[in-house]
């Protein structure tokens, strides 16, 4: 079961960020500008600084796969496969529409449904 996760929700449009840690869930909206591809693994370190989180391995990395910008689908799936190689987290990635609104009851239907992909990762570009 996914209790504490990371997600990286970068397609292009509506980029966000979100945390569970410790049975609360913070989420962050990003910048969609040519640069914020560039700023997502600062993104993500003053995100889980402002909220006093260590990721690790008992943080799992909840990634959306696309259909979106080829850039912003390749940036946060590379910056999620460096968080897992780094902490030995466990990966998942979920489609577009499977994710109707960015809050953490979507995403918990999402884990307890079992309709998040753990073993490839496969990006989707528009």
């Amino acid at each position: 079961m996914i209790d504490n996760f990371l997600i990286i929700n970068c397609t292009g449009t509506n980029n966000s960020i979100g945390i569970k840690t410790n049975n609360k869930f913070f989420k962050e909206k990003l910048q969609n500008n040519i640069n914020s591809n560039n700023q997502l693994v600062n993104n993500i370190i003053s995100f889980t600084n402002k909220y006093n989180v260590k990721l690790d391995n008992k943080y799992s990395l909840i990634v959306n796969m696309g259909p979106g910008s080829y850039s912003s689908v390749r940036i946060s799936l590379s910056v999620a496969k460096g968080i897992q190689i780094v902490y030995g987290s466990k990966l998942y990635g979920y489609k577009n529409d499977q994710l109707e609104e960015f809050k953490l009851e979507n995403i918990e239907i999402l884990i307890k449904n079992k309709q998040l992909k753990n073993k490839m990762v496969n990006p989707i570009y528009q």
